[in-house]
């Protein structure tokens, strides 16, 4: 089923759009007070806030990567990004909008740009190709540079004794995974970034009721566009209710979900055990090349050491969709469209089968913390090792910084994988991150 197909794409466009904006501007309409803050004896609150963020990212390229020939021995990648925030409150309905601008000057950008044909999750600016509303307006995107103006959030909500209903563009995140999340199916982070401060907003409608018992019910319905034919599909939407519960000291998690025309389910959950937190996701996916299991389990602990306190926690890892036997050439994965489907979408960001993910975090001083981090295929083998430092400068300054160091031999996911090109992988070496964040 389709939900419009004889329409002219522009027109509908537009009266979608405008009909998003029509229900925004009629919520916040009721937030703004008529005479000074308040408006039939209610108050509204307002705040305002945001961020600036510029980032730096020096990568240094091996001989036997195919970006050698296109972009040297290192790739240079600069980027600013301002977000600025308003949201209002009054009585049980509030209003949040988040506005983002974007400039990029990369040899990333540029390096992937000259090579068609592969799929490179987070190789391009954001866009809104597959959103339900292009809230997004571009600059300029060619060759390095990139600017680009967007709504990131935009979003009214009613707030009940028992119930929640949002819509607009917003973000959620499901399951127990911290690394790696396979219940949070719906716009999950690459496991390897470095700033997960926010996702990116997609256009839904949440519900949540909570019960009486304290176990809440939870709806989302996410309407989406066909990429390459700009109409909106529901074999592009998703459709997902999960329930959150307590049994003593135990939380679970069941998850129902039409994704994408594919019927999934999720169990999960976590407890306290031997004093550590030991939680886990198991997720099944009905997908045209049959069922598919997928699944993470995990434990953490914190402490204090020499009297500094300490995290940490372990991961295991099964990506059902990755690659059997650790075989990565282009003729590999393209008999594997499933997982070439979720690597396009974002959904996904693993080659292979087992993992391996591990963090600790050391508060060095109150405003300094050391948090080395590492994901290892356990069936290349191949690993990746981070070492990120954050340091809170100022009240409203932030600094991240972060080495990172691949490992793994020609032909593996770390070490590089194959291009089709004699003796050349899509491969990167050591890594360094840098960003300043001021925050208002």
């Amino acid at each position: 089923m389709r939900f419009s197909k004889r329409h002219d794409d522009k027109v509908r466009l537009s009266r979608l759009v405008n009909l998003y904006l029509l229900l925004l501007l009629a919520g916040a309409g009721y937030l703004q007070p008529a005479n000074g803050s308040e408006q039939g004896g209610a108050l509204t609150d307002w705040s305002f806030g945001g961020h600036s963020k510029y980032q730096y990212i020096h990568t240094f390229i091996p001989e036997s990567s195919v970006l050698q020939g296109i972009s040297g021995d290192s790739l240079q990648d600069h980027s600013f990004e301002a977000r600025l925030k308003i949201s209002a409150r009054r009585e049980r309905f509030d209003f949040e909008a988040h506005g983002q601008f974007i400039i990029v000057h990369s040899d990333s950008l540029a390096g992937y740009r000259e090579l068609p044909g592969l799929i490179i999750p987070g190789s391009d600016v954001i866009n809104d190709d597959r959103r339900w509303f292009n809230l997004t307006h571009e600059f300029n995107n060619e060759n390095k540079n990139a600017s680009l103006a967007r709504l990131d959030r935009a979003s009214i909500a009613y707030t009940g004794d028992k119930t929640v209903i949002r819509f607009g563009r917003q973000a959620i995140s499901w399951g127990n995974g911290l690394l790696f999340t396979p219940m949070d199916i719906l716009n999950p982070f690459d496991p390897t970034a470095v700033d997960k401060e926010y996702k990116s907003g997609d256009d839904m409608l949440y519900a949540q009721y909570l019960l009486d018992s304290g176990n809440d019910v939870q709806a989302v319905a996410v309407v989406r566009r066909n990429p390459v034919s700009g109409e909106l599909e529901q074999d592009q939407s998703s459709l997902a209710l999960k329930y959150h519960g307590f049994l003593g000291g135990k939380e679970y998690d069941l998850l129902a979900t039409d994704h994408y025309g594919e019927l999934v389910l999720g169990l999960g959950g976590s407890t306290d055990l031997g004093g550590a937190v030991w939680r886990g996701d198991l997720v099944w996916g009905d997908t045209d090349s049959g069922s598919v299991l997928s699944g993470v389990l995990g434990v953490s602990y914190s402490g204090v050491l020499g009297g500094r306190n300490w995290t940490g926690f372990m991961e295991y890892y099964y990506n059902g969709f990755g690659q059997e036997g650790g075989e990565y050439s282009p003729v590999e994965l393209a008999s594997n469209p499933e997982l070439l489907k979720r690597l396009s979408r974002g959904e996904l960001y693993n080659l292979g089968r087992h993992y391996l993910g591990a963090s600790l975090s050391f508060e060095m001083t109150p405003l300094l913390n050391l948090t080395p981090n590492f994901f290892v295929n356990l069936a290349d083998p191949s690993a990746l090792v981070q070492l990120v430092l954050s340091y809170s400068w100022a009240q409203d300054i932030q600094l991240l910084a972060a080495l990172g160091m691949p490992f793994g031999s020609n032909g593996t996911e770390y070490g590089g994988i194959e291009t089709g090109q004699t003796e050349l992988y899509l491969s990167t070496g050591p890594y360094l991150f840098a960003q300043f964040a001021w925050y208002f």
